[in-house]
């Protein structure tokens, strides 16, 4: 995401395979998923799997034969996956913990819309879960909804304004999604004046994204 050029999706937009693929393998492996590792803390009642597991090899080892799955195929293995979740839901639907886990696994075969409706049940339930709304804002992102995905990391922020998985994503989505570099520096700015304590190469990976925006903006 960081390096590559990709078409950036528009709110509405209905993605082709390819298309989905492409924006897993780069987005959510190269940038949103760099997010992931600044995280200090979490719920533990309601963990999220890292979004840098969704990679396009993960569904298609399922289908056997290295046959790369067609995103109907990939609903509808999220869907026999989380059928069993979904009717212990039917007597216990404040259940986080489930809605979570379906989110999962509709986030990990790519039906990212999906994912973001089951994380937004549970930041309703538990709306102080910065874990999960920045989940669901990733998943907001990648189903083309880069307005919603903005203000739920800002809704995370205003929970935790020091959290900076939200402001790695909120400067990674604004740069991408929303062209907005002086956006994306300001969150990153924040991120690591108020993050004094992330690791080294932590901090390098956000110098040398704010130096490739600087960069294309003088460009």
């Amino acid at each position: 995401m960081a390096n590559e050029a990709t078409t950036q999706p528009t709110a509405g937009s209905v993605w082709q395979a390819k298309q989905v693929y492409a924006m897993a393998a780069i987005c959510l492996v190269v940038g949103l998923a760099i997010g992931y590792l600044f995280r200090g803390s979490q719920s533990p009642a309601s963990p999220a799997q890292p979004v840098a597991n969704v990679q396009p090899s993960a569904p298609a080892n399922a289908m056997g034969g290295g046959h790369m799955p067609s995103l109907e195929e990939m609903k509808q293995m999220a869907d026999k996956k989380a059928e069993p979740l979904i009717e212990k839901l039917k007597s216990d639907p404040n259940n986080s913990s489930l809605l979570i886990q379906i989110g999962n696994l509709y986030k990990g075969t790519h039906q990212f819309q999906d994912a973001a409706d089951y994380y937004g049940k549970a930041v309703k339930i538990d709306p102080k879960n910065v874990a999960i709304r920045t989940e669901m804002a990733s998943c907001m992102y990648y189903s083309g909804d880069v307005d919603g995905a903005i203000s739920q990391l800002q809704q995370s922020l205003h929970y935790d304004p020091k959290d900076a998985n939200s402001l790695f994503n909120l400067g990674m989505v604004k740069w991408q999604g929303k062209q907005d570099s002086k956006g994306a520096l300001a969150a990153w700015k924040e991120l690591l004046k108020s993050n004094p304590q992330i690791s080294a190469d932590r901090k390098a990976t956000v110098q040398k994204l704010m130096a490739d925006v600087q960069m294309k903006g003088q460009s």
